[in-house]
């Protein structure tokens, strides 16, 4: 496959794979990530290596399962260590920078970027201390709604942020344009993630006689799984609607988010276009995680369902044939392809694959995908494992489930108890613990949380310690 002078990643934040309309999402308006996707390759089983953004983002800057790295929360923030796909390309000489949200520790460390742009970092370089301490006994319940006090039309500092964002990339790309030399430029948009507050003119597209019913929500008398039921409870979410109808409107404002969003991608593609760069430029589009939307009862990301788990990633570019590719990819695939972009090296063992290179091959459904998660909530480790048409979801200390996601995509029904299914859940078991021991994951996850809170001076200091809902952004 051509690659392209210039390297374009954009990366958005708690997008779920499902609201695009090229996706086939009955109610969401995307035609600017349409026309992206219509010229490139669409990846339709994309996952995140952790569904929360720090280690999401740590993980996508190293090429490495969380577990590897050990930043294991939203306290751990990436740091510059190990050795990422921007120092890789610092090493081979590529101009690499990066604008808006990186989720980082802070913007002293060398991260692999030349310049960080408006970027936006853990609260007080920290990030959650108080959400690292998991078990339930000792847990810290924020009387903070977590998707915000107001939910409705209007501006948030995140909106702002997102405008303030779009406008700096367009002023780069006018620059970039009168220099020579390749680049690759890294965006970090926060839409859609919450708080859900959205401009009026967005939300008037998404009436709220318009939502679907809300999937297996638990006023309906669904039961989640207990891990998953443990790990809801920490926070106030859907129990902190004031009725039915807020409830609504917080799905139509996640809705009009990810138009919000859409339209900040057609900005980026339109300012490419000007500045007479769109033809030597290959771009990459995907999200951190994704957010559950009320299925469930759940909202946020925290859980190995598809909606959580699963992300949008589109590649478009010169050289690209268009269509879909139905091989399961992560995040970590991205950073290969970063790298593999501009021919340059990193050390070290990581299990990702140039997307270019998995796009050129048949397709291989059986290609396995991990996930994994040891955030705020998680009384114990969950692990997930993709291969095939099945999907495995394994709590420690917790009865699995197991999905088939080719005769049951919404994950409605838990095959692990059912006998026919025996040797699948066996088989999937055997490819976990091919990559990790998942009782000694967990152990060494709550061992670095305890000597990190014990370093900030104990448990009574780490509960004032963090942003207790959205991260702040920076001043714009």
């Amino acid at each position: 496959m051509t690659r392209s002078k210039n390297l374009l990643v954009i990366l958005s934040d708690e997008h779920q794979a499902r609201a695009l309309s090229c996706a086939g999402h009955p109610l969401v308006k995307t035609p600017n990530l349409d026309r992206l996707a219509a010229r490139g390759i669409r990846f339709t089983d994309a996952y995140t290596p952790c569904p929360i953004c720090v280690p999401a983002r740590a993980a996508f800057a190293t090429g490495r399962h969380v577990h590897d790295i050990r930043l294991w929360d939203n306290a751990m923030p990436y740091a510059g260590e190990p050795r990422g796909w921007g120092h890789a390309l610092q090493s081979k000489g590529v101009r690499v920078e990066s604008i808006g949200k990186l989720h980082y520790r802070s913007n002293e460390d060398s991260a692999g970027f030349d310049v960080e742009h408006i970027p936006m970092q853990v609260a007080d370089g920290v990030g959650m201390v108080w959400a690292s301490m998991r078990r339930e006994e000792e847990r810290v319940n924020k009387d903070v709604r977590m998707l915000g006090p107001y939910i409705g039309p209007g501006d948030s500092n995140y909106t702002r942020y997102d405008r303030a964002v779009v406008s700096r990339t367009a002023d780069w790309l006018k620059d970039a344009a009168t220099r020579p030399d390749p680049w690759c430029l890294y965006v970090g948009l926060v839409a859609p993630h919450f708080p859900l507050i959205v401009p009026q003119e967005y939300l008037d597209m998404y009436p709220l006689d318009s939502l679907p019913p809300f999937k297996l929500h638990t006023m309906d008398g669904f039961e989640n799984h207990p891990w998953v039921d443990k790990q809801n409870s920490a926070l106030i979410v859907d129990n902190g609607f004031r009725d039915h109808d807020e409830r609504r409107l917080a799905a139509a404002c996640y809705f009009a988010l990810c138009t919000f969003l859409d339209d900040n991608i057609g900005k980026l593609m339109d300012a490419l276009e000007a500045n007479g760069q769109l033809e030597d430029t290959t771009v990459i589009y995907s999200s951190d995680h994704g957010d559950n939307v009320g299925a469930r009862g759940l909202w946020g990301k925290g859980n190995m369902y598809e909606e959580s788990v699963a992300v949008p990633l589109i590649v478009a570019g010169p050289g690209i044939t268009p269509g879909t590719c139905a091989t399961p990819v992560s995040l970590l695939d991205i950073s290969e392809t970063i790298i593999d972009h501009f021919d340059a090296t990193l050390e070290g063992e990581r299990p990702g694959e140039s997307l270019y290179d998995i796009a050129e091959r048949p397709e291989k459904p059986e290609r396995v995908i991990f996930s994994e998660y040891h955030a705020i909530g998680a009384v114990s480790g969950a692990f997930m494992l993709r291969k095939g048409r099945w999907k495995l979801i394994h709590y420690l200390g917790f009865e699995p489930e197991l999905f088939d996601l080719e005769a049951d995509p919404e994950e409605t029904t838990d095959r692990a108890a059912d006998p026919a299914c025996a040797k699948v859940l066996a088989d999937l078991m055997d490819e976990l613990y091919a990559i990790c021991d998942p009782a000694e994951v967990n152990a060494l996850a709550f061992a670095d949380q305890d000597a990190m809170i014990a370093g900030y001076g104990g448990p009574e200091m780490a509960k004032t310690m963090g942003a207790p809902a959205a991260t702040p952004p920076p001043e714009t």
